[in-house]
């Protein structure tokens, strides 16, 4: 995969000595510009638009989520629990909707406490929960519940992100959907893109459609999940607006929409510092930031993210006056893979040396670990418009041992 965003935005003025290394550095004004744009294209659409925690979830910034967005959606009952604590009192009443592969019959209670909208991944599934879905409504507790179905038209450039591909498990095969699968059920869910333009999701619902239109009348809502890209400034919001306004006229349901890395795009970095060099073939460098517990996506995707300032490769292969060779930054731990890429690093490569990376706050931060006692980078929110920062965490060794036991 290659990352379509890495605009430095205001870091490129940011000095990266401000902060411990590593650090997650997430600035609040381009949050809140992020925001505004979802904001706008729900209001002109007449939709709802919930952030979607497993993306980002620096509970910190939920005030300032919460001003622009109706709510948030979790993928089970500790996001569910973070939602209900930090993100179900905003401005605009703070829906939280759950959906979960496959639920726990032990989680499932609070769960259905705590949610708007609960969202089921098969029928058998949502059958099988019935006694416990009536007796959380006979204690008095007010949800909806849904299928999310499996649209079985795959948009996806890598089949790992891709929730259509072949043999998924996620959302019901919409073959397979019958009238008696929707007994209860309030509204559809899929979801199906990944850093994806427009388009991918209007061919997707042109094949939906008529697999689904019979079942339109007896549905209140319908939930187009995430991956909409729609904060990148080429993305065609225009179309988009007017693509839901008539999915809303057409099916006569709630629409919604549930971005992740939208929300947060461009929002972050993650700052690093060189530790040694040496060589072997090439230049080679070990910093404090790794790619298996820092970015894991760079390793998973694979994709190679943006550094703030860096200098092109093809200038150097081609003969620039510049000079500096390409560097292989590694992370430290003992993973032989725990390698990010190969740069040419905007300051000399040397013990010492500060950089960054872009486009970092979504997905990067709820996904480290702390393999091999490689300690958590600390979080920081800075106001690109006054200058504010803020130390909002570091981790200590107790942190990394009390996983453990």
């Amino acid at each position: 995969m290659e990352t379509r965003a890495g605009d430095p935005g205001a870091f490129a003025r940011f000095d990266l000595s401000r902060v411990d290394s590593p650090a997650f550095v997430v600035d609040a004004a381009r949050l809140r510009a992020n925001l505004a744009v979802l904001a706008d294209i729900r209001d002109r659409a007449g939709i709802k638009v919930l952030a979607a925690l497993k993306a980002f979830s620096m509970w910190k910034v939920a005030p300032i989520v919460g001003e622009y967005l109706d709510g948030v959606c979790t993928s089970g009952l500790w996001e569910a629990q973070l939602a209900a604590e930090h993100y179900a009192s905003g401005a605009r009443g703070g829906e939280i909707a759950t959906y979960c592969a496959a639920y726990k019959a032990a989680d499932l209670p609070e769960i259905l406490r705590l949610s708007d909208h609960v969202i089921f991944n098969s029928p058998g599934q949502h059958e099988r929960f019935r006694p416990l879905i009536a007796a959380a409504r006979a204690e008095g507790h007010a949800f909806d519940v849904a299928l999310r179905i499996n649209p079985l038209h795959a948009e996806g450039d890598v089949p790992r992100y891709d929730p259509c591909a072949p043999h998924s498990r996620l959302g019901f095969p919409v073959n397979q959907l019958r009238a008696e699968h929707l007994e209860g059920i309030n509204g559809l869910h899929f979801h199906t893109l990944c850093e994806q333009d427009f388009a991918p999701l209007q061919r997707t619902w042109d094949a939906l459609l008529p697999r689904i239109e019979a079942f339109l009348p007896g549905l209140s809502w319908l939930n187009f999940g995430g991956g909409h890209h729609v904060t990148r400034a080429d993305y065609q919001r225009d179309e988009l607006v007017a693509f839901l306004q008539q999915v809303k006229a057409q099916t006569g349901c709630e629409i919604y929409l549930e971005p992740g890395e939208a929300v947060a795009l461009d929002a972050g970095i993650l700052v690093g510092t060189v530790l040694d060099t040496h060589w072997n073939g090439m230049p080679l460098a070990i910093t404090d930031i790794s790619a298996t517990c820092h970015m894991p996506d760079v390793i998973e995707a694979p994709y190679r993210p943006a550094m703030l300032g860096e200098l092109p490769i093809d200038e150097y292969e081609d003969g620039g006056s510049d000079g500096t060779p390409p560097v292989r930054l590694g992370g430290p731990s003992c993973l032989a893979g725990d390698v990010i890429g190969d740069y040419r690093l905007p300051v000399p490569t040397e013990a010492g040396a500060r950089f960054a990376f872009l486009d970092q706050a979504h997905y990067s931060m709820v996904k480290t670990t702390t393999f091999n006692g490689v300690p958590l980078p600390s979080i920081w929110l800075w106001d690109s418009e006054t200058d504010a920062l803020e130390c909002v965490r570091r981790f200590s060794y107790e942190d990394f041992r009390d996983r453990l036991s």
